[in-house]
């Protein structure tokens, strides 16, 4: 099975089954992010235990390739660091724009299935926004946006 086949497979049943969406009652930190060139909007809640993600939850409305992104984000970090989120989000930013040679050292396990999005580059803000929306939530900044706006604390660079 080839890597294009299986990143179909994983958008597919992410997108059908996706992990954690709902709402969080008892979030402490959550934001909402906004993809104006397709529409994508999610709200990203986590509850931090210290330092360490104990709960997150995501919904709203997306693409496939979002509501995956953003699904399989939430099963990865929950029960992390903040720090270890962050070198995550980083990482994550950085293969689907092409900057992260997979070969060298990195953590991202299984999220490497989303490494074809470089090559469409129209779907690069999907896969991205939710990445974009929870370092907004860890850095307690309410909203999240692909693209530059003078209401947006947090945008896409590259992206």
């Amino acid at each position: 099975m080839n890597l294009k086949s299986i990143y179909q497979e994983v958008i597919l049943d992410h997108n059908r089954k996706p992990r954690n969406y709902g709402t969080l009652d008892d979030a402490n930190h959550q934001a909402l992010g906004h993809n104006p060139l397709c529409g994508d909007r999610i709200e990203v809640a986590l509850h931090l235990e210290g330092e360490k993600i104990d709960r997150i939850a995501f919904h709203g409305e997306s693409c496939a390739i979002c509501k995956a992104s953003a699904s399989m984000m939430t099963a990865n970090v929950k029960g992390k660091s903040r720090a270890e989120a962050e070198t995550l989000i980083k990482e994550f930013r950085e293969m689907v724009v092409g900057d992260l040679d997979l070969e060298g050292p990195h953590h991202l396990g299984r999220l490497a299935v989303f490494a074809g999005v470089r090559d469409l580059p129209t779907r690069v803000k999907c896969a991205i926004l939710p990445w974009h929306t929870l370092h907004a939530a860890l850095n307690s900044v309410a909203m999240a946006s692909t693209e530059a706006t003078e209401n947006s604390a947090h945008t896409a660079t590259n992206a």
